[in-house]
C-alpha cells in the first residue's frame, strides 16, 4: 500500500512513511511535530483505506490517501477514471435525488440501503458540496440561565473531496463557534445531507 500526499500544488506518491515525513518536512509552511509524524504513521500503518484530511493550522490543511497505484501517473489516470465515470453518473448508488438519501425499505433492505449511503459518503469527486446540517444545539435561555438543546438546521457551501469531507468540514466549522455540548448526528444518518453541485463555485442566484 502505497500514500499520496498533497499540500496544496505540492504532491508525492511515496512506499513508505519515512518518506511522507520528509515531504511534509520540506515544506516550510509545515511545522513538522513529533504529533504530526506519528499521527501520519498511525494513518499509514492502520486498515483506515479513507482519505483523510489533516489540520496544519485553522483553514489549512495537507491530504493523505492510500492507493494501490505505483507511480503518480498510475494514480492520476486512476482519478481521473473515478472522476469521469462520477460526472457520467455510472457510480452506485443511483436515486431521483442524487447524493440524498431517505428510508426507503419498499425498495431495499436497511442494510442495503446503509451500505450505498457510505458508498456515495466515500466517493471521491472533488468540487462544491452544498451540506444540509441538522444537530443539536446547546444555547442558555435568557429567562432561566439555563442550558437547553435546541434542534437547529444549517446549510452550508464549500469545497471538499467528498461527502464524508464536506460533512466534517461543515462539523468543524460548527464546533468551533457553538457550545462544545452540542450533538452532532452521524453523516450516515437522516440529520445529513450533501449535493455536489460542480468543480466551480454556483453563482449566487439573483
Amino acid at each position: 500500500m502505497n500514500l499520496y500526499l498533497r499540500y496544496f500544488d505540492s504532491e508525492i506518491l511515496v512506499t513508505n512513511v519515512d518518506d511522507a515525513i520528509d515531504f511534509l518536512d520540506s515544506i516550510p509552511e509545515i511545522t513538522m511535530t513529533s504529533r504530526i509524524a506519528e499521527d501520519v504513521r498511525q494513518y499509514f500503518e492502520s486498515d483506515n483505506r479513507f482519505p483523510k484530511r489533516y489540520k496544519v493550522r485553522p483553514k489549512i490543511y495537507f491530504i493523505m490517501i492510500k492507493t494501490d497505484a505505483s507511480t503518480m501517473k498510475e494514480f492520476k489516470e486512476y482519478r481521473a477514471n473515478s472522476i469521469s465515470k462520477a460526472n457520467n453518473d455510472e457510480t452506485p448508488p443511483a436515486s431521483p435525488e442524487p447524493l440524498s438519501y431517505r428510508d426507503d425499505t419498499q425498495y431495499m433492505s436497511h442494510a442495503r440501503m446503509q451500505q450505498n449511503i457510505v458508498m456515495a459518503l466515500h466517493t471521491q469527486r472533488f468540487g462544491w458540496y452544498e451540506g444540509v446540517f441538522d444537530f443539536k444545539r446547546v444555547v442558555v435561555v435568557p429567562a432561566t440561565g439555563k442550558n437547553e438543546y435546541r434542534d437547529t438546521h444549517f446549510v452550508a457551501q464549500c469545497k471538499a473531496m467528498s461527502g464524508i469531507d464536506c460533512y466534517n468540514r461543515i462539523k468543524e466549522h460548527l464546533q468551533m463557534r457553538v457550545d462544545s455540548r452540542s450533538q452532532f448526528s452521524s453523516p450516515k444518518g437522516k440529520n445529513f445531507s450533501f449535493t455536489f453541485l460542480g468543480e466551480c463555485k454556483p453563482l449566487p442566484e439573483e
